[in-house]
């Protein structure tokens, strides 16, 4: 162990959050990074696609930043990679899967030819300065998927990277349980374990069990099956060729990210489709009923995505009739509840046989994300001296505390951290007291990091009180009012409902103009600001709403 070094674990993203999963190692002059996820926006964030972690500080220190590990190809683990490249190009390196998938937003983004991907699998060895990386596979909802070891001065840290327990998993992926031991045994400084579902008591059930639900709903069901999931869980899909291929149906894919996994997963040996079996969009209504299956997205309620489509009747071509079966083969992600109930509602309107629920009650999902027995195994295994909670909301991380020390991580030794904070470990000995800059950045539309808190502020303004545009005509030479004012409402009021109101309004801005002096009229800036300030007032009097108020100056 060095005495000259200081080794540092930081998040951008993850912390006290689901989603937009972004941690460092740093050691002497190398930052390795792992994952660089998206979080989709909440309701309050009005025009928001996607939200990305802040790298202000890596691109401060970005001589130091040596390479992306990718755990997994889930999109809160890859969706902010493009993003990220743009601004800072270094290696990337994944599992083949993985890679598959990053490449696909790779070719989105035009950043293909320049970036340099590089493959990994769980015998791989890095080195990076002071810090040699090692892996190890573990068990989730997607293939390849790993945890990494950093091997550095002053001791070994682990991430297990998004991971349960299943000793039956799909495609015999099983988890190396014997080299998550042999690294426990060799000694864990520090270890970052995911928290998604710490507050869940017992073991996750097994892929296993979904696959028998699969199967038996198909060969009940009299027409057309139609299964919603999420493209990246291609275990489910597996599931979803071979029940189709028992009960002799054709396959369908609706949704772009679907038939784009479909073929990265197809390409490279992650999934068997029988010669023959894949249909076109066009082929399904040309088919019996009984001898089709489509799968598609939309399991979470996006109002875009094929399933919403087809529950409003929306979809060109295709269409769910009565007697169809429908199979959300998914459980909904918190805040995602009344999406998802309002497109089970519509596909019951339809007539369709409905199979929704959370895993436990439908047997139509299980969850990718370790239970407590599965994080207490992780932690008996790996035997950490310190311990940091990752990848959950605050509630999650304090529940996984508790199971630390419930296994012997002695109290005062887990980090409860929040996106930014440091933990640095210098002599064996770790201590949190101090922050780096984090926080999120935007993406709307093709803007990056350009919609701040000001831009949103207006948007809630408008999208709650509307907006009042006060249009002024007045004389260049004597700057007085030429004309009088004009207003135009729009999502305000009512113009025809509220003509005297408005008349009032116009009254209140000429009287405000001619009440300036002369030398004040000839600022436009005081002007607007005058405007704003008496209507504003004037109108949160008589109406309790607070429009945003426009003024436009027009010189003649």
């Amino acid at each position: 162990m060095s005495t000259n070094t200081k080794l540092s674990i930081f998040a951008l993203g993850g912390m006290n959050e689901i989603g937009k999963n972004m941690y460092a190692v740093e050691c002497m002059d190398s930052i390795i990074l792992i994952d660089c996820g998206n979080k989709f926006p909440d309701e309050s964030l009005l025009g928001i696609d996607l939200i990305i972690p802040d790298i202000t500080y890596l691109v401060e220190n970005q001589e130091k930043v040596k390479g992306l590990i990718v755990t997994h190809g889930h999109e809160d683990h890859i969706g902010g990679i493009p993003f990220f490249l743009k601004k800072l190009n270094v290696p990337v390196y994944g599992t083949p899967f993985t890679l598959g998938l990053i490449e696909l937003k790779l070719k989105e983004h035009k950043l293909l030819r320049e970036s340099e991907l590089v493959t990994i699998d769980g015998k791989t060895k890095l080195e990076f300065g002071a810090i040699q990386v090692e892996f190890f596979k573990v068990t989730h909802s997607i293939p390849d998927c790993l945890g990494i070891l950093f091997r550095t001065p002053e001791g070994n840290v682990v991430h297990t990277g998004d991971f349960k327990f299943d000793y039956t998993p799909a495609k015999n992926e099983h988890a190396d349980i014997h080299k998550m031991a042999e690294i426990g045994k060799e000694g864990v400084l520090l270890l970052l374990s995911e928290s998604t579902n710490a507050e869940r008591k017992g073991s996750t059930p097994s892929e296993q069990m979904v696959g028998e639900h699969v199967e038996e709903a198909f060969m009940k069901a009299d027409g057309k099956v139609i299964l919603s999931t999420f493209a990246s869980n291609v275990s489910r899909l597996q599931q979803v060729v071979d029940a189709s291929k028992k009960s002799n149906r054709k396959l369908a894919l609706l949704g772009r990210s679907m038939v784009n996994v479909v073929e990265v997963a197809m390409e490279r040996g992650y999934l068997n489709v029988p010669e023959g079996m894949l249909i076109g969009q066009q082929e399904i209504n040309t088919l019996p009923p009984e001898l089709v299956t489509i799968l598609c997205t939309g399991s979470q309620g996006e109002p875009l995505a094929a399933l919403s489509r087809l529950s409003t009747g929306n979809f060109r071509g295709v269409e769910i009739i009565a007697g169809d079966t429908v199979i959300l083969a998914a459980g909904p992600i918190p805040g995602n509840e009344k999406a998802v109930t309002r497109i089970v509602d519509n596909l019951f309107s339809l007539g369709a046989k409905v199979i929704y629920g959370s895993g436990s009650s439908s047997g139509m999902h299980v969850s990718g994300h370790g239970y407590q027995e599965d994080l207490k195994l992780m932690l008996t295994l790996m035997r950490p001296k310190y311990f940091i909670p990752v990848h959950g909301e605050m509630r999650m991380l304090h529940h996984h505390r508790q199971l630390a020390e419930s296994i012997g991580v002695a109290e005062g030794n887990t980090f409860i951290m929040n996106n930014g904070e440091v933990v640095d470990i210098q002599n064996g000995e770790a201590r949190q007291t101090r922050k780096i800059h984090a926080g999120n950045t935007y993406v709307d539309g093709i803007g990056v990091g350009d919609v701040g808190e000001i831009v949103l502020r207006d948007r809630r303004q408008l999208s709650e009180d509307g907006m009042l545009v006060v249009v002024l005509t007045m004389s260049k030479t004597e700057k007085q009012l030429v004309s009088n004012p004009d207003t135009i409402s729009r999502g305000f009021v009512y113009v025809k409902n509220s003509e005297e109101l408005l008349k009032d309004v116009n009254k209140l801005i000429a009287k405000t103009v001619n009440n300036l002096t002369e030398s004040e009229r000839k600022e436009w800036g005081l002007i607007k600001q005058q405007i704003r300030k008496t209507v504003g007032q004037y109108l949160f009097e008589h109406t309790k709403k607070k429009p945003m108020i426009v003024p436009m100056i027009i010189e003649v």
